[in-house]
Protein backbone atom coordinates (compact mmCIF):
# COMPACT_ATOMS: atom_id res chain seq x y z
CA UNK A 1 0.00 0.00 0.00
CA UNK A 2 1.44 3.37 -1.22
CA UNK A 3 2.31 5.77 1.40
CA UNK A 4 1.90 3.45 4.70
CA UNK A 5 5.16 3.33 6.17
CA UNK A 6 4.80 1.38 9.96
CA UNK A 7 7.65 2.46 12.36
CA UNK A 8 9.89 -0.48 13.66
CA UNK A 9 8.19 0.27 17.54
CA UNK A 10 5.42 -0.36 15.68
CA UNK A 11 5.93 -3.75 14.26
CA UNK A 12 7.20 -5.28 17.39
CA UNK A 13 3.89 -4.22 19.06
CA UNK A 14 1.63 -5.76 16.17
CA UNK A 15 3.94 -8.50 16.32
CA UNK A 16 3.57 -8.91 20.12
CA UNK A 17 -0.27 -8.74 19.81
CA UNK A 18 -0.52 -11.16 17.37
CA UNK A 19 1.76 -13.42 18.98
CA UNK A 20 -0.78 -12.94 22.14
CA UNK A 21 -4.18 -13.61 19.83
CA UNK A 22 -2.49 -16.60 18.50
CA UNK A 23 -1.27 -18.00 21.65
CA UNK A 24 -4.99 -17.97 22.97
CA UNK A 25 -5.74 -20.68 21.08
CA UNK A 26 -3.47 -23.00 22.84
CA UNK A 27 -4.70 -21.91 26.60
CA UNK A 28 -8.34 -22.80 26.22
CA UNK A 29 -8.76 -23.66 29.99
CA UNK A 30 -8.00 -20.16 31.01
CA UNK A 31 -11.81 -19.21 31.87
CA UNK A 32 -11.52 -15.00 31.36
CA UNK A 33 -9.80 -15.44 27.44
CA UNK A 34 -12.21 -15.58 24.48
CA UNK A 35 -11.59 -13.27 21.65
CA UNK A 36 -10.52 -10.33 23.46
CA UNK A 37 -6.93 -10.57 22.02
CA UNK A 38 -8.11 -10.51 18.69
CA UNK A 39 -10.44 -7.38 19.26
CA UNK A 40 -7.28 -5.58 20.37
CA UNK A 41 -5.14 -6.87 17.19
CA UNK A 42 -7.70 -5.58 15.49
CA UNK A 43 -8.31 -2.36 16.66
CA UNK A 44 -4.67 -1.24 16.91
CA UNK A 45 -3.45 -2.51 13.53
CA UNK A 46 -6.26 -0.29 12.08
CA UNK A 47 -5.09 2.38 14.10
CA UNK A 48 -1.36 2.57 12.56
CA UNK A 49 -2.79 2.34 9.47
CA UNK A 50 -5.18 5.18 10.63
CA UNK A 51 -1.72 7.16 11.64
CA UNK A 52 0.77 6.46 8.67
CA UNK A 53 -2.43 7.30 6.20
CA UNK A 54 -2.73 10.85 8.03
CA UNK A 55 0.77 11.10 8.74
CA UNK A 56 0.79 12.68 5.61
CA UNK A 57 -1.18 15.29 5.76
CA UNK A 58 -1.71 18.83 7.24
CA UNK A 59 -1.28 17.23 10.84
CA UNK A 60 2.42 15.61 10.40
CA UNK A 61 4.40 17.08 13.03
CA UNK A 62 1.83 16.33 15.49
CA UNK A 63 1.04 12.84 14.34
CA UNK A 64 5.34 12.40 14.40
CA UNK A 65 4.68 13.41 18.09
CA UNK A 66 1.71 10.99 18.73
CA UNK A 67 3.52 8.40 17.24
CA UNK A 68 6.51 9.13 19.45
CA UNK A 69 4.63 8.57 22.01
CA UNK A 70 2.04 6.02 21.21
CA UNK A 71 3.79 3.06 22.58
CA UNK A 72 3.78 4.29 26.17
CA UNK A 73 -0.16 3.62 26.01
CA UNK A 74 0.03 0.24 24.35
CA UNK A 75 2.59 -0.75 26.30
CA UNK A 76 0.13 -0.86 29.26
CA UNK A 77 -2.65 -2.10 27.20
CA UNK A 78 -0.36 -5.02 26.59
CA UNK A 79 0.12 -4.84 30.66
CA UNK A 80 -3.30 -5.43 30.78
CA UNK A 81 -4.13 -7.76 28.38
CA UNK A 82 -2.16 -10.53 30.61
CA UNK A 83 -5.35 -10.64 32.60
CA UNK A 84 -6.86 -12.42 30.15
CA UNK A 85 -4.66 -15.30 30.87
CA UNK A 86 -5.29 -15.61 34.83
CA UNK A 87 -5.58 -18.72 35.40
CA UNK A 88 -8.11 -21.09 37.59
CA UNK A 89 -5.69 -21.60 40.10
CA UNK A 90 -2.24 -22.00 41.79
CA UNK A 91 -0.27 -24.61 42.25
CA UNK A 92 2.77 -23.38 43.75
CA UNK A 93 4.91 -25.39 42.33
CA UNK A 94 7.50 -22.30 40.81
CA UNK A 95 7.51 -20.42 43.81
CA UNK A 96 8.37 -23.32 46.14
CA UNK A 97 11.47 -24.25 44.04
CA UNK A 98 12.46 -19.99 43.60
CA UNK A 99 11.89 -18.93 47.21
CA UNK A 100 15.00 -20.88 48.56
CA UNK A 101 17.37 -18.45 46.91
CA UNK A 102 14.95 -15.52 48.07
CA UNK A 103 15.95 -16.54 51.88
CA UNK A 104 19.80 -17.25 51.05
CA UNK A 105 19.67 -13.29 49.76
CA UNK A 106 17.92 -11.93 52.38
CA UNK A 107 18.23 -13.73 55.46
CA UNK A 108 21.43 -15.99 54.67
CA UNK A 109 23.49 -13.32 53.34
CA UNK A 110 21.63 -10.21 55.08
CA UNK A 111 20.33 -8.43 52.59
CA UNK A 112 17.11 -6.82 54.38
CA UNK A 113 19.38 -6.16 57.51
CA UNK A 114 21.50 -4.13 55.47
CA UNK A 115 18.92 -2.12 53.56
CA UNK A 116 17.30 -1.31 56.66
CA UNK A 117 20.46 -0.96 58.95
CA UNK A 118 20.11 3.26 58.51
CA UNK A 119 16.26 3.37 59.28
CA UNK A 120 13.95 4.87 56.48
CA UNK A 121 16.26 6.20 54.16
CA UNK A 122 17.23 3.10 51.96
CA UNK A 123 13.71 1.49 52.36
CA UNK A 124 12.66 4.98 50.78
CA UNK A 125 15.40 4.62 48.07
CA UNK A 126 14.61 1.69 46.93
CA UNK A 127 10.19 1.88 47.28
CA UNK A 128 10.80 5.02 45.14
CA UNK A 129 13.09 3.37 42.39
CA UNK A 130 10.33 0.80 42.02
CA UNK A 131 7.65 3.18 41.80
CA UNK A 132 9.55 5.53 39.15
CA UNK A 133 9.79 2.41 37.06
CA UNK A 134 6.29 3.28 35.68
CA UNK A 135 7.41 6.28 34.00
CA UNK A 136 10.98 4.72 32.75
CA UNK A 137 9.89 4.85 29.31
CA UNK A 138 8.32 8.15 29.36
CA UNK A 139 11.54 9.17 30.67
CA UNK A 140 13.62 7.73 27.86
CA UNK A 141 11.21 9.39 25.37
CA UNK A 142 11.53 12.56 26.84
CA UNK A 143 15.36 13.07 26.90
CA UNK A 144 15.32 11.58 23.08
CA UNK A 145 12.95 14.43 22.40
CA UNK A 146 13.95 17.31 19.52
CA UNK A 147 16.40 14.94 18.63
CA UNK A 148 16.27 12.79 15.38
CA UNK A 149 13.21 10.28 14.96
CA UNK A 150 15.24 7.36 14.31
CA UNK A 151 16.99 8.02 18.25
CA UNK A 152 13.46 6.98 19.45
CA UNK A 153 12.70 4.13 17.48
CA UNK A 154 15.83 2.79 18.62
CA UNK A 155 15.37 3.39 22.12
CA UNK A 156 11.63 1.66 21.87
CA UNK A 157 13.45 -0.99 19.92
CA UNK A 158 15.30 -2.22 22.89
CA UNK A 159 12.13 -1.05 25.59
CA UNK A 160 9.77 -3.07 23.74
CA UNK A 161 12.05 -6.47 23.40
CA UNK A 162 13.05 -6.01 26.88
CA UNK A 163 9.24 -5.25 28.81
CA UNK A 164 7.24 -7.15 25.85
CA UNK A 165 9.30 -9.85 26.19
CA UNK A 166 8.24 -10.09 29.89
CA UNK A 167 4.77 -10.25 29.34
CA UNK A 168 5.05 -12.98 26.47
CA UNK A 169 6.01 -15.41 29.26
CA UNK A 170 3.45 -14.78 32.09
CA UNK A 171 0.99 -17.68 30.85
CA UNK A 172 3.51 -20.00 30.77
CA UNK A 173 4.73 -19.49 34.36
CA UNK A 174 1.33 -18.82 36.28
CA UNK A 175 2.54 -17.13 39.73
CA UNK A 176 1.85 -14.96 42.29
CA UNK A 177 4.36 -12.29 44.13
CA UNK A 178 6.39 -13.77 47.34
CA UNK A 179 3.77 -11.28 49.71
CA UNK A 180 1.13 -14.00 48.91
CA UNK A 181 2.98 -17.16 48.91
CA UNK A 182 5.37 -16.56 51.77
CA UNK A 183 4.11 -13.39 53.92
CA UNK A 184 6.54 -14.48 56.92
CA UNK A 185 9.56 -14.89 54.92
CA UNK A 186 11.49 -11.89 55.66
CA UNK A 187 9.06 -9.14 54.87
CA UNK A 188 10.07 -5.29 54.84
CA UNK A 189 10.03 -4.79 58.89
CA UNK A 190 10.72 -0.74 58.16
CA UNK A 191 7.23 0.86 55.94
CA UNK A 192 7.28 4.06 54.65
CA UNK A 193 4.53 6.05 52.46
CA UNK A 194 5.99 5.41 49.36
CA UNK A 195 6.17 1.64 50.31
CA UNK A 196 1.97 2.34 50.97
CA UNK A 197 1.70 3.85 47.70
CA UNK A 198 3.14 1.01 45.95
CA UNK A 199 1.05 -1.57 47.45
CA UNK A 200 -1.78 0.83 47.35
CA UNK A 201 -1.10 1.34 43.27
CA UNK A 202 -0.93 -2.71 42.74
CA UNK A 203 -4.04 -3.50 44.45
CA UNK A 204 -5.53 -1.31 42.20
CA UNK A 205 -3.74 -2.00 38.80
CA UNK A 206 -2.18 -5.06 38.60
CA UNK A 207 -2.58 -8.25 37.03
CA UNK A 208 -2.60 -11.60 38.70
CA UNK A 209 -0.88 -13.70 36.19
CA UNK A 210 1.97 -13.84 36.83
CA UNK A 211 5.28 -12.68 38.51
CA UNK A 212 7.95 -14.63 36.37
CA UNK A 213 10.03 -12.56 34.89
CA UNK A 214 10.15 -9.53 36.47
CA UNK A 215 8.67 -6.79 33.51
CA UNK A 216 9.60 -4.01 35.97
CA UNK A 217 13.47 -5.06 35.89
CA UNK A 218 13.52 -5.83 32.34
CA UNK A 219 11.93 -2.30 31.31
CA UNK A 220 14.18 -0.53 33.70
CA UNK A 221 17.71 -2.50 32.05
CA UNK A 222 16.41 -2.28 28.21
CA UNK A 223 15.77 1.30 28.87
CA UNK A 224 19.74 1.88 30.07
CA UNK A 225 20.97 -0.68 27.14
CA UNK A 226 19.06 1.38 24.89
CA UNK A 227 20.91 4.39 25.83
CA UNK A 228 24.09 3.02 25.52
CA UNK A 229 23.55 1.78 21.91
CA UNK A 230 22.38 5.32 21.16
CA UNK A 231 25.08 8.29 20.94
CA UNK A 232 27.92 8.19 22.66
CA UNK A 233 26.13 11.64 24.29
CA UNK A 234 23.75 9.34 25.59
CA UNK A 235 25.82 7.04 27.81
CA UNK A 236 26.40 9.51 30.53
CA UNK A 237 22.46 8.41 30.97
CA UNK A 238 22.92 4.97 30.36
CA UNK A 239 25.08 4.95 33.31
CA UNK A 240 22.62 6.75 35.61
CA UNK A 241 19.95 4.33 33.94
CA UNK A 242 22.28 1.08 35.00
CA UNK A 243 22.54 2.01 38.28
CA UNK A 244 19.03 2.60 38.48
CA UNK A 245 17.99 -1.10 37.37
CA UNK A 246 20.22 -2.22 39.59
CA UNK A 247 18.32 -0.52 42.53
CA UNK A 248 15.34 -1.38 40.88
CA UNK A 249 15.90 -5.03 41.18
CA UNK A 250 16.90 -5.15 44.65
CA UNK A 251 13.93 -3.27 45.32
CA UNK A 252 11.63 -5.63 43.51
CA UNK A 253 13.04 -8.71 45.98
CA UNK A 254 13.47 -6.26 49.30
CA UNK A 255 10.11 -5.48 48.74
CA UNK A 256 8.68 -9.25 47.82
CA UNK A 257 7.04 -7.91 44.55
CA UNK A 258 9.00 -10.54 43.45
CA UNK A 259 11.72 -13.41 43.24
CA UNK A 260 14.89 -13.41 43.22
CA UNK A 261 14.86 -15.68 40.18
CA UNK A 262 12.14 -13.27 38.60
CA UNK A 263 14.72 -10.86 38.46
CA UNK A 264 17.66 -12.44 37.04
CA UNK A 265 15.20 -13.14 34.28
CA UNK A 266 13.85 -9.78 33.58
CA UNK A 267 17.94 -8.93 33.14
CA UNK A 268 18.47 -11.70 30.90
CA UNK A 269 15.72 -10.62 28.66
CA UNK A 270 17.24 -7.21 28.54
CA UNK A 271 20.35 -8.42 27.90
CA UNK A 272 18.69 -10.21 24.90
CA UNK A 273 16.85 -7.27 23.79
CA UNK A 274 19.74 -5.04 23.50
CA UNK A 275 21.65 -8.03 21.72
CA UNK A 276 18.97 -8.23 18.86
CA UNK A 277 19.82 -4.19 18.63
CA UNK A 278 23.49 -4.43 18.32
CA UNK A 279 23.38 -7.16 16.03
CA UNK A 280 20.73 -5.45 13.68
CA UNK A 281 23.22 -2.59 13.66
CA UNK A 282 25.99 -4.74 12.75
CA UNK A 283 24.38 -6.63 9.91
CA UNK A 284 23.10 -3.40 8.46
CA UNK A 285 25.96 -1.90 8.20
CA UNK A 286 27.74 -4.69 6.06
CA UNK A 287 26.47 -3.10 3.32
CA UNK A 288 27.54 -0.04 3.35
CA UNK A 289 31.22 -1.14 3.43
CA UNK A 290 30.66 -3.16 0.41
CA UNK A 291 28.85 -0.41 -1.15
CA UNK A 292 32.01 1.94 -0.55
CA UNK A 293 34.05 -0.53 -1.51
CA UNK A 294 33.01 -1.19 -4.58
CA UNK A 295 32.61 2.63 -4.88
CA UNK A 296 36.46 3.17 -4.29
CA UNK A 297 37.17 0.47 -7.04
CA UNK A 298 35.40 2.24 -9.64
Amino acid sequence: MRGIRFRPPEWILLAFFTYIALLGLFFRDRPHLRGQPWVLLLAIAALFYLLSRIEHGRPKRTVEILRDWLPVLLTFVAFREMEFFLPRDYDSAYELAWIHWDRVLLHDWRLRAAIECCGKTLPFYFEFCYLLVYGVAAYGVGLLSGGPRKSIDRFWVVYLLGTLGAYALFPYFPTRPPRFVFPEMEPPQITTWVRHFNLFLLSKGTIHVGVFPSAHVSAAFASAWAMFLLKPARRAWGSILLVYSASVAIATIYGRYHYAADALAGFSISVAAAACLYVWDRVAKVPDKIDLTQRERT
